[in-house]
C-alpha cells in the first residue's frame, strides 16, 4: 500500500470530517429553523387585541341581537325574525372577533342580517384557508351570503370574494390584492378612515381599480385605522379626530344602504 503524502489526510479520514461538518451545519440549520417557528408561534398569540368591555356589552345586551359562539366563531343573528342574508367578517390581525360586534351590529337589528365573525387561524387571515361554505356552516338558514373584513382581514374577504356564490363585498380600512374589476354582479362598500395610520386613504386609492367600477367607496373624515373596531390603539396608527360614536353611526348608515341592495 502506498504511503499518504506529507500534509495529505486519508481519504477515509477526510470523508468523515465533512460528514460531521455537514451534520453540524444542517443541526444549526434545523435549530434556527425551529426557534424561529417558536417565536412566530408566540407574536401570533401574544398582544392578541381584545375587545372593549363596554361596546361589546351593548351588543350581548341587546335583546333584539341572538349571540352565540360555535368553536372559536362569533355568530350574531336577529332574535325574532329569522334571517335569510348574511355576513361573513374576517378581524384584522391580531385583533379579537368580539371587537367588531358592536361596529356590525346595526346590521342585524336594523337591517336583519346574521353576521359571523370568525377567529382566524393564529390570529392572522393570511394563514386561514377556510373557505364560504366552512364559514357557512355556523347558519344554515342564510341562503344569500356577503363576505367582508377589517385589515388583514379585508385582503383575505376579497379572495373569497371571487367564489359565485358571494353577493356582496365589505371592506373596513382595507383593499384588495386580487382583481376583482370584472365581477359586475358583486355589490361592493368599501370604508376608509381619513386618519388611517396603516391603510391609509392613499393605499385604498390605489389599489382601487382593482374593484368593480361601480364599487361604493367611503372616506370617514377624522377616522383612523382602529375606529373600525372596538380594542383600543393600535400601534403605527394615526389619532381619530372624532367620537367614537360619530364614526360608529357613519359606518351603520353606510353598511345598511349597502345591505339593502344584498336582498334576494
Amino acid at each position: 500500500m502506498p504511503a499518504t503524502p506529507p500534509n495529505q489526510q486519508p481519504p477515509r479520514r477526510r470523508s468523515s470530517r465533512l460528514r460531521r461538518a455537514l451534520i453540524w451545519t444542517f443541526s444549526i440549520i434545523a435549530a434556527v429553523f425551529v426557534v424561529a417557528i417558536a417565536a412566530f408561534l408566540i407574536w401570533a398569540n401574544v398582544g392578541v387585541m381584545a375587545a372593549e368591555p363596554e361596546p361589546l356589552a351593548s351588543v350581548t345586551n341587546d335583546p333584539a341581537i341572538s349571540v352565540t359562539e360555535v368553536d372559536g366563531t362569533l355568530v350574531l343573528s336577529p332574535s325574532e325574525e329569522p334571517s335569510d342574508t348574511g355576513l361573513v367578517f374576517i378581524p384584522g390581525a391580531k385583533v379579537e372577533p368580539s371587537a367588531y360586534a358592536a361596529k356590525l351590529s346595526s346590521l342585524v337589528t336594523d337591517d336583519n342580517m346574521t353576521v359571523v365573525i370568525p377567529q382566524p387561524l393564529l390570529n392572522l387571515a393570511f394563514f386561514d384557508t377556510r373557505t364560504l361554505d366552512d364559514y357557512a356552516a355556523v347558519a344554515p338558514e342564510v341562503t344569500t351570503w356577503s363576505v367582508g373584513g377589517h385589515s388583514l382581514g379585508g385582503v383575505r374577504a376579497c379572495q373569497l370574494a371571487e367564489s359565485p356564490d358571494v353577493a356582496g363585498l365589505l371592506l373596513f380600512g382595507s383593499y384588495c390584492a386580487n382583481d376583482l374589476a370584472a365581477d359586475e354582479s358583486l355589490d361592493v362598500l368599501s370604508i376608509t378612515g381619513s386618519a388611517d395610520g396603516l391603510s391609509t386613504p392613499q393605499k385604498a386609492a390605489d389599489a382601487r381599480g382593482l374593484l368593480p367600477a361601480d364599487a361604493e367607496t367611503l372616506e370617514i373624515e377624522g377616522a383612523n385605522h382602529a375606529m373600525f373596531g372596538n380594542y383600543g390603539p393600535q400601534s403605527g396608527d394615526g389619532t381619530a379626530t372624532i367620537p367614537d360614536e360619530d364614526g360608529r353611526q357613519q359606518i351603520a348608515a353606510a353598511t345598511s344602504a349597502w345591505a339593502a341592495e344584498l336582498q334576494p
